[in-house]
């Protein structure tokens, strides 16, 4: 700790603010289904999903490790380097906070580091193989494998179930959110707090403090922990709403089968040191689990807002990582303009998110968009009940109304 000198401080701190967006960004992957189906309520629930981060990122080191040798090579790359990959990262949470957006923070960060790293010493400086095969083929096969556990998932419980009383199986399920979404959070404890925690080791290793291929000593663990658990508990209730309510409206069987799904791909990419996004695996599960119920459609108007976030993620954190790299590189005054330049941003996009307000009061209200037609047509063909005449089942379909008529009484075929 002696060795460690202002520029130093300035990205440690820098990338604890960043596991604390990481937290509040994320809390939605553990907590929307839960809150959603009324399983816990919303305090309660992000008080144990940060308990359960903290207690997770003791687990393994093994994404750490990922981050701090893997992604780009120890040699030439500088604390500035390291700052300005945060800075990215940051700016790019905070953004799709402000608009709702679930987007991967750990994306940002690796395209943080990533661009940061080009703009410093060159396209040689980043490991491209592992950058593949660690980083972008999880984050494609990720929301894909959850979802489609999810959606199987969903149809075994309604099968099984389908015979059941149906306010006790609710609350049976209900119970077992609890417990899937207490998996998750320590799942995402044992992924995603140790990002930082590679980060920062990498860091220390850039300012010669460590030895390359070091382990994160206890106080990085330890500080990235808490600060995760911080960010948790405050609550992103505004990806927590758009998690919640804004893909899908989701019963207690698919919350259940969409959060075991995603906590059991989150859990065995963190053992095999794969840098997974939890946002694309829980996304990826709600999203099948809405369609595991006959009758369940998913906004895919919302859900492809979504996938352009996924997709501008590593480019976007990327330019603004290597913008702020070609600033930090000509000096201390250099650092001194991005960090003023940091918290001016991070202030501003606060003061924009106090025009509306979302917290744990108002986080279930539903104000999503107006079904397209397509949902709607599927929303109305449900099967008529076991033993109804074909003859007796009635679909109601709302009568067209010009801009002048007067709303005229729904036709029944």
């Amino acid at each position: 700790m002696e060795h460690i000198t202002l520029l130093l401080a300035i990205v440690i701190v820098t990338a604890l603010v960043f596991d604390f967006t990481n937290g509040f960004h994320d809390t939605a992957n553990a907590m929307a289904t839960t809150i959603s189906t009324g399983a816990l309520k919303p305090k309660t629930a992000v008080a144990m999903s940060a308990a359960l981060n903290l207690v997770g990122a003791f687990l393994s080191v093994e994404v750490a490790k990922t981050i701090s040798s893997g992604i780009v090579t120890e040699s030439g790359i500088t604390p500035e380097v390291i700052f300005a990959a945060l800075v990215g990262a940051i700016l790019w949470n905070l953004m799709t906070w402000l608009i709702g957006l679930p987007s991967s923070s750990s994306h940002a960060l690796m395209g943080g580091l990533v661009g940061a790293t080009i703009a410093s010493v060159g396209v040689s400086g980043v490991n491209g193989g592992t950058v593949v095969t660690k980083v972008l083929i999880p984050a494609i096969a990720a929301p894909l494998v959850a979802g489609l556990a999810a959606f199987l998932a969903s149809r075994l419980t309604y099968k099984i179930g389908k015979n059941a009383d149906a306010k006790a199986t609710s609350k049976g399920y209900r119970s077992g959110q609890i417990a899937s979404a207490g998996l998750v959070s320590l799942a995402h404890g044992t992924n995603d707090a140790q990002k930082t925690m590679g980060v920062i080791t990498l860091a220390l290793v850039a300012s010669g403090v460590l030895s390359p291929g070091s382990n994160p000593p206890m106080w990085v663990i330890l500080s990235a922990g808490l600060a995760i658990a911080t960010g948790t508990y405050l609550g992103g209730w505004r990806i927590i709403r758009t998690m919640g309510t804004g893909l899908t409206d989701l019963q207690p069987q698919q919350g259940f089968a969409a959060q075991t799904s995603a906590a059991s791909v989150i859990l065995a990419s963190s053992n095999l040191g794969f840098s997974l996004s939890t946002t694309h695996s829980c996304s990826g599960a709600v999203m099948g689990a809405g369609l595991g119920r006959k009758g369940g459609v998913v906004r895919w108007s919302t859900a492809t807002r979504m996938f352009v976030a996924w997709g501008l993620t590593l480019p976007a954190a990327g330019l603004v990582a290597a913008g702020s790299e070609f600033v930090t590189k000509q000096g201390d005054w250099g650092v001194a303009v991005v960090a003023a330049f940091l918290i001016g941003a991070c202030a501003a996009i606060w003061f924009i998110s106090r025009r509306q307000v979302v917290d744990h009061t108002n986080v279930t209200a539903t104000d999503a968009e107006p079904a397209g037609v397509v949902t709607t047509a599927i929303a109305a063909v449900t099967p008529p009940p076991a033993g109804t005449p074909a003859q007796d089942f009635k679909t109601t379909i709302p009568a067209p109304a010009s801009a002048d008529s007067e709303p005229t009484q729904p036709a029944t075929v």
